[in-house]
């Protein structure tokens, strides 16, 4: 006995439809009903799938009796969504007519933009500074051959824009291996306390520079975690160098650590590090998109400052890679802090 449309289409797990030789929808899977509309059954499949492309692969099954394919956009109520469609011609066991499956691509397309974003991001921050490099040679060799006082400047501002480009390739390298690393847990025990201390030192010489006061509050004796230090090195130097680059003159950063407590974020005990300026604040429409990979608040002020727009996305998997959890606070006048939560134990 041959089984019903219904239940062939129910069992497949995605969108799918099974249209009949009168061209009509005889069945739908609840998944179809939410993708396309719960009244469809019983209508004409080109009322309920009113694309172009997805139309002519139904057809194109139905006339030539071979599988036909399509991509078939939609929104999901947050984000556009995109689908695979295959038509695909039955003729068995008293089912005759066309199964249409609608094949989840979104993630997959949202991971190529990304990756051609990625691309054309490292690309323009490449460009930019190559540019100059050969324009300033080609001065060199020829008008300013001889002009002493030029060559030294322009000498200069090479030597800025290949120190640019080294620190993107080496960001761009960091990240890589971060990503890397990302599902393997770290299983060093490390010594919060004096990593944060070491850290906060080593920069004092960035903080006097800028004109910036770095102080730290941190727990007597020691404050152990299973990390990896040169990564949790790494999340510290970026947070605090950010703090003192932009908080600007006769600001503090303060560093503190707290913990362990119960952190419900880490679904366990947990201990906080705070990095918190007195500085200008960041306007909160930045905020969800400060970990972004190239995303800078102000473009020529970062840039200037020695900026990739990698440093933060650094800190999120490095983050993530310790099963962590990352918060930013600001308030426009009054400040920022950055806190990462890590597990204890």
């Amino acid at each position: 006995m041959a089984a019903p449309p219904g239940s062939v289409v129910a069992a497949i797990p995605m969108p799918a439809l099974m249209i009949g030789a009168d061209e009509r929808i005889v069945a739908a899977n609840q998944e179809a009903l939410t993708l396309l509309g719960s009244a469809i059954e019983g209508r004409h499949f080109i009322t309920a799938m009113r694309q172009p492309q997805t139309l002519d692969a139904v057809e194109n099954a139905f006339r030539s009796g071979t599988p036909g394919e399509a991509v078939y956009l939609s929104n999901d109520g947050r984000q556009d969504t995109s689908f695979r469609v295959t038509a695909r011609p039955v003729s068995e066991g008293g089912l005759s007519g066309v199964i249409v499956c609608f094949e989840d691509e979104t993630h997959r397309a949202h991971a190529e933009q990304m990756r051609r974003d990625f691309v054309a991001n490292v690309s323009h921050e490449l460009k930019t500074p190559l540019t100059a490099l050969i324009g300033f040679i080609d001065t060199l060799r020829g008008p300013a051959r001889a002009d002493a006082a030029a060559r030294d400047r322009f000498l200069g501002i090479m030597e800025s824009e290949a120190n640019r480009m080294n620190r993107l390739v080496r960001d761009l390298l960091s990240l890589s291996r971060v990503e890397a690393e990302e599902r393997v847990r770290p299983t060093e025990r490390i010594d919060l306390v004096a990593l944060i201390r070491e850290t906060a030192r080593s920069l004092q010489p960035l903080a006097q520079e800028t004109g910036v006061e770095v102080t730290t509050e941190l727990p007597a004796g020691t404050t152990d975690i299973l990390g990896d230090t040169d990564q949790l090195r790494q999340v510290l130097v970026n947070l605090v160098e950010n703090a003192v680059k932009y908080a600007g003159a006769g600001a503090v950063v303060r560093v503190s650590l707290t913990g362990p407590a119960y952190e419900p974020r880490v679904r366990g005990y947990g201990v906080r590090i705070r990095v918190t300026d007195t500085g200008p604040g960041i306007d909160p429409v930045h905020i969800p998109r400060l970990t972004e990979r190239f995303y800078r608040i102000d473009t020529h002020r970062s840039r200037e400052r020695g900026g990739t727009g990698l440093g933060l996305a650094i800190v999120k998997h490095i983050v993530n890679r310790h099963r962590g959890r990352l918060f930013v606070e600001s308030t426009l006048g009054e400040g920022t802090e950055f806190t990462v939560v890590l597990p204890a134990g």
